[in-house]
């Protein structure tokens, strides 16, 4: 995704038209791709064979290249070197890590489980979404509700670093450790950690560590300022053109499956519906319950309600197959991510000014002072 947005504005303004064009309409995008390769899936006989041909990582070569795209943008935006500014505040750093490798992946097992019983790929695909951690959009959403740029920007860090070193095991722990303490059906046949490492350390970490060197000789060589106004939103779009590329892709491997059952999309819709609202709800109250201020809760909850599809993507493809459930439910994803996240952005303007009263970092329209006052003061949410 893009992950541009216009300059802090009004909470009262609709927030959709603070969105880019691309951004607005991600969802209208996602549904004409994924139109774009049913019909070339069903009218382009042997495409399916022939974009399987050469593969990376177990990857269809044109999916590994759209993936790599659109990871990247996403991950030369994340400020490394701020990393450790999260050591001053512990709660902050012990609270979000709790709901992101904690609550967030047991949330999604639970409600996997819970309305998926007898669809075993597509509650393994929504299982890997829960592992995979929001990296991407938090910035889009965090920025509409006047969150804490700085506490998003570190707490994305922190779950880049961590997807790569964690991610592997937590998914052998949930997908085959845990189903079998609580008596339940395991993938031991068809999951493999050693694959899902592999495909994190080719799709999470060789974008990452392109991203880390650009931010870094990019800031050395021509500063800060010009590297996130000038370079950063040329590059933006591109996260967005990989994931319509690869959705492309995937849906003309996906067509005949998704032709014979599209009520199975609507299925895996709901358990992420509520994922999106129960992960939101809860993190922020947890993060008001802690002490936390207005910005840093919001930039705790967007962070831990957002998921990482293009790694959970890619994580179903070179494990299970391009053609498989696990990535189809991976593909839906975005599809019900962004309209949800985009009305918990309003729910977060709501809640500030009830939940926070007297918090200088809850905007001041919805304070109901003068916007002015904030500006003079210096006061704000970042």
């Amino acid at each position: 995704m893009s992950t541009q947005v216009s300059a802090p504005a009004d909470p009262g303004e609709n927030v959709a038209a603070r969105l880019s064009f691309l951004d607005r309409y991600l969802a209208l995008w996602i549904l004409v791709a994924m139109a774009a390769g049913l019909l070339l899936g069903r009218f382009v006989p042997g495409i399916a064979e022939a974009l399987d041909t050469v593969k990376v990582a177990d990857v269809s070569l044109p999916i590994a290249i759209g993936l790599l795209v659109m990871m990247y943008p996403v991950l030369a935006k994340v400020r490394y070197d701020e990393t450790h500014r999260v050591t001053g505040d512990r709660r902050l750093l012990v609270l979000s890590l709790a709901l992101n490798w904690l609550v967030g992946p047991a949330l999604m097992f639970t409600l996997a489980w819970l309305m998926l019983p007898d669809l075993p790929e597509y509650r393994t695909g929504l299982i890997i979404v829960g592992l995979a951690r929001c990296i991407a959009m938090v910035f889009i959403w965090n920025d509409l509700a006047c969150g804490d740029r700085e506490a998003a920007a570190v707490l994305v860090a922190l779950n880049s670093v961590f997807q790569v070193i964690a991610f592997a095991g937590l998914g052998w722990f949930y997908l085959h450790v845990l189903p079998g303490w609580l008596g339940l059906e395991t993938t031991t046949a068809q999951f493999s950690v050693w694959a899902i490492a592999l495909s994190v350390l080719v799709f999470l970490g060789i974008p990452l560590v392109a991203g880390f060197l650009t931010r870094y000789y990019g800031e050395k060589v021509k500063g800060r300022e010009w590297y996130e106004e000038t370079f950063l939103p040329k590059i933006g779009p591109w996260a967005l053109y990989g994931l319509l590329f690869t959705i492309v892709v995937l849906f003309a491997f996906q067509g005949d499956a998704i032709m014979a059952n599209p009520l199975d999309v609507a299925r895996i819709a709901l358990p992420l519906l509520a994922y999106f609202v129960l992960m939101f709800g809860g993190s922020l109250l947890a993060a008001r319950a802690s002490g936390l201020n207005y910005a840093k809760s919001t930039a705790v909850a967007f962070t831990a309600a957002g998921n990482n599809f293009e790694l959970a993507i890619a994580v179903s493809i070179g494990t299970w197959g391009v053609a498989s459930g696990q990535a189809l439910a991976g593909v839906v994803g975005p599809l019900i991510e962004v309209p949800v996240l985009i009305g918990l952005v309003y729910v977060s303007l709501w809640a500030g000014k009830r939940l926070f009263k007297d918090d200088p970092t809850v905007p001041a329209a919805l304070r109901q002072a003068p916007s002015s006052t904030v500006r003079n003061s210096g006061e704000g949410p970042r």
